[in-house]
């Protein structure tokens, strides 16, 4: 009887060790499925994409076109349109967006270029300089795109100004 007491006691004490061991596995899986969740959906939102689109059809006569590269210019993939005075157009995050022009520096009086733009969800600014003189003026400069959440993106840019 002795013996049987102590062979069921062993057994009672093994079997208990493994349900515990298995119950501690299965929290840490857990865990670890719900911070990778959160991790994810931070990296996400965090991204500003600037896409190109095609001239916009809105604009009529004198305005300001960029590109993110000259060869990009070149075949009319352009990221930033303006008509010179009221209105910008961008395509965001795969939205095309018409933005209102805030400031607009006058290119006749300096060799520099300088466009601010607000809408709700973006504050972007685009600051350039002349580099070559036509009939339309070439410029060379950057873009910057700033969100409420602290999110930036600069970009370098190329384009032209003109009537």
């Amino acid at each position: 009887m002795k013996y049987f007491i102590i062979f069921f006691s062993a057994f009672l004490l093994v079997g208990c060790k493994k349900d515990k061991e298995a119950v501690s596995s299965q929290t840490s899986r857990d865990s670890l499925t719900i911070v990778q969740d959160s991790a994810q959906s931070e990296t996400s939102s965090g991204t500003i994409s600037v896409e190109a689109f095609p001239f916009p059809a809105e604009i009529k006569e004198c305005s300001c076109y960029f590109a993110k590269n000259k060869t990009d210019f070149e075949n009319e993939k352009y990221i930033y349109a303006d008509d010179a005075g009221k209105t910008a157009y961008m395509k965001l995050n795969g939205k095309r967006l018409a933005m209102n022009l805030i400031s607009s520096s006058d290119m006749e009086a300096d060799e520099e270029l300088s466009k601010e733009i607000e809408s709700g969800d973006y504050k972007i600014s685009v600051k350039g300089k002349k580099i070559k003189n036509e009939e339309a003026l070439l410029f060379q400069g950057t873009l910057t795109i700033e969100k409420p959440d602290g999110t930036t993106v600069t970009m370098p840019i190329y384009g032209e100004c003109g009537c």
